[in-house]
């Protein structure tokens, strides 16, 4: 019986793509690729026990010039007994008692700052079914309107498919391989594709290999820590390396070389907008072929700068990453706290 015939959700596949090949309902995408040989080849990187946090302050960058539809955290503290549970001191509830307490709640932007992006973060119009007309889907064959769909649809305790919480309950370690962009193109805007990839690898002697997660470092989150949480807009849209989500060869290089996940620290790994193209055509071309096609997730806004000047020091590009984000079941994106391991 053919992959096709067992499949549920969907007849055709994207040209490209890899649904099916880890299940017909895989929810993970190349993160099925971090064995635990993987992992031990991460651990394998720990030389000097040293770590790196590859997070940046979850209100960076400040204010929503960056994403208009993105707001920085709201911290606030709860409230016990009709009071606000910060420094509350317990004796208000029994003489007895000689301490306190505090407890805060916080709405935030799961995609504002530091972040994962869920396989459910970008889908495409495609015929699935094989009926001649397009229905957006994503990863997978998941369709919208079924199996995805916004919290106000859901019914208590529905689950939502290809959510964050699959990511995170892989763990998602392994190991991590960092290129510097930054020190070839510099901080002006600059389309990264297959030959500039593959040059500045070849420069600086980086090796990747199967199941490995690709590091990306531009320096634009070191700009925006500069910026003190007053992003400049027109500045940082013009600003750093960004991969060239328009070139077929970078794409198909990603689709070889088994990447299992892209992290950069710049605001969406490639450059928005991407190179004009005619006819109908994906808005973010590479977050298309990542998580539409192959389930390979993208991490955005991470902190590279002091890892990346740890190991250009040491003559290094590898290192054990941990980076599973919150736990949080139907999410499309989540902050995260990635530790870097050398």
């Amino acid at each position: 019986m053919t992959q096709q015939a067992k499949t549920r959700r969907w007849v055709n596949r994207p040209p490209g793509s890899n649904w099916g090949e880890f299940g017909e309902d895989d929810q993970i995408g190349r993160l099925n690729l971090l064995t635990p040989q993987k992992v031990q080849q991460g651990v394998a990187e720990v030389k000097a026990g040293k770590v790196f946090c590859l997070s940046l302050p979850l209100d960076y960058p400040g204010g929503s010039a960056l994403a208009p539809h993105r707001f920085p955290p709201q911290l606030r503290p709860t409230e016990r007994r009709g009071e606000s549970f910060f420094n509350y001191p317990f004796s208000r509830e029994s003489h007895d008692y000689c301490d306190a307490g505090c407890d805060d709640a916080v709405l935030l932007c799961t995609q504002y700052s530091t972040q994962w992006d869920s396989l459910a973060h970008i889908g495409q119009m495609f015929d699935a079914d094989g009926d001649g007309v397009a229905e957006l889907v994503y990863y997978n064959g998941y369709r919208a309107g079924i199996e995805v769909r916004p919290p106000s649809e859901r019914k208590d305790g529905e689950m939502a498919a290809i959510g964050i919480e699959n990511m995170a309950a892989t763990g998602v370690q392994g190991r991590g391989v960092m290129v510097d962009l930054e020190n070839h193109f510099g901080r002006s805007r600059h389309y990264v594709g297959y030959d500039d990839l593959m040059r500045v690898m070849d420069s600086d002697g980086v090796v990747f290999e199967h199941g490995d997660v690709l590091c990306l470092h531009t320096g634009f989150s070191s700009m925006l820590l500069e910026m003190h949480r007053q992003p400049d807009a027109e500045t940082l849209h013009t600003a750093c390396a960004a991969l060239d989500g328009t070139d077929q060869r970078l794409l198909q290089w990603i689709t070889d070389s088994g990447v299992v996940a892209i992290a950069a620290d710049n605001y969406a790994v490639e450059a928005i907008p991407s190179r004009k193209a005619t006819g109908s055509r994906p808005f973010v071309p590479l977050h298309g072929h990542c998580l539409f096609k192959l389930g390979v997730h993208l991490g955005e806004m991470w902190h590279f700068a002091e890892l990346n000047a740890w190991l250009k020091a040491h003559h290094r590009h590898r290192f054990l990453l941990t980076a599973p984000p919150l736990r949080l079941p139907g999410a499309v994106g989540s902050p995260v706290t990635p530790v870097a391991t050398v």
